[in-house]
């Protein structure tokens, strides 16, 4: 059983430690290894002026999204969470037999979260923080172990990320995603994963498919494929209930991920066969343009959140 299961609780808990809990004790029982925590804090979302109308071509084609910056401080203050809560995540993690993982949006926040005891000292990095070589150093000073998300990544970024990780000496595993949310099922480039492997000897699938629409088709096939780590929202309340719910899977759909990781090759492939036979329109090719949406998406999340310093905002690339 070489692939991992890493269940990101993103913001579904809704800012309750009570449903903190029931997600991650579901998790635990139905088979993740790691589950993962957002350190987001909505005081440091920055304002952005062209985000506030976003903008269209004469076609209607959008060039930037539109996103109020008050309306998203509304709705992410509801979620925020303490220092208090993130040590209480990692001791009942511990208490569930679970690994506690959190990726931190904004620098200035790493030495707090550093001071906690992290098992294995391991880290998640956005795709949006991928290229963000200063904040990953800053990170290397406190963490050991990095699973870093490529989503809305060049190719050459990627490289360079590799490259300085190995010069940390660092251990570090590369996930592939489409920064489409959803994305579907002919967006997928599984195949990518085997670029991917030319840096790291670990490489994963983070899956943003539309449950409903795709069920977890997308995760099954990148395990058949050998993904070492299989990432995926999670959730125990209805999927209307959270901004994130449409691409979270509840504890049954984990319950089945984690059963079909445990089949051998041979009975993974004839299951995909047998109820997905176009399972190969998934694989796409290594080397892949960025879809117009990933762009859009790279454009508003890389730099939505950032540090205040000197009355300004450092972002995460800024050295």
């Amino acid at each position: 059983m070489s692939t991992k299961i890493i269940v990101e609780l993103c913001q579904n808990h809704a800012g309750n430690r009570e449903t903190l809990k029931k997600m991650i004790q579901a998790a635990a029982k139905n088979g993740a290894d790691y589950v993962k925590i957002q350190t987001i804090f909505s005081e440091d979302l920055t304002k952005r002026e062209r985000f506030e109308n976003g903008s269209q071509d004469a076609s209607g084609k959008t060039l930037v999204i539109k996103r109020p910056h008050q309306s998203e401080v509304d709705r992410l203050s509801k979620l925020d969470l303490d220092l208090e809560d993130y040590e209480w995540f990692v001791e009942e993690c511990g208490r569930n037999g679970v690994i506690p993982i959190t990726t931190i949006f904004s620098r200035h926040r790493i030495p707090a979260m550093a001071k906690i005891s992290w098992p294995g000292r391991v880290v998640k990095v956005a795709s949006y923080d991928c290229a963000s070589y200063p904040m990953l150093k800053e990170l290397a000073d406190h963490f050991d172990e990095f699973i870093i998300s490529t989503g809305a990544t060049y190719d050459e970024e990627i490289e360079k990320t590799a490259e300085l990780m190995k010069g940390l000496g660092k251990k570090f595993h590369f996930l592939h995603c489409v920064t489409s949310y959803p994305n579907t099922l002919d967006m997928t480039n599984l195949e990518r994963m085997k670029w991917l492997r030319r840096f790291t000897d670990k490489v994963g699938w983070s899956d943003h498919t539309l449950v409903e629409r795709d069920n977890i088709l997308a995760s099954k096939v990148a395990i058949m494929l050998g993904a070492d780590f299989i990432e995926r929202h999670f959730t125990i309340l209805d999927r209307d209930k959270t901004k994130d719910g449409p691409i979270s899977i509840n504890p049954e759909l984990l319950k089945e991920l984690d059963e079909f990781r445990k089949k051998t090759n041979d009975e993974q492939l004839a299951h995909l066969e047998k109820d997905f036979p176009e399972w190969k329109t998934l694989l796409g090719k290594p080397r892949r343009e960025m879809t117009q949406t990933e762009l859009l998406n790279r454009d508003y999340y890389r730099g939505r959140f950032a540090s205040p310093v000197d009355g300004g905002w450092k972002y995460n690339w800024e050295d």
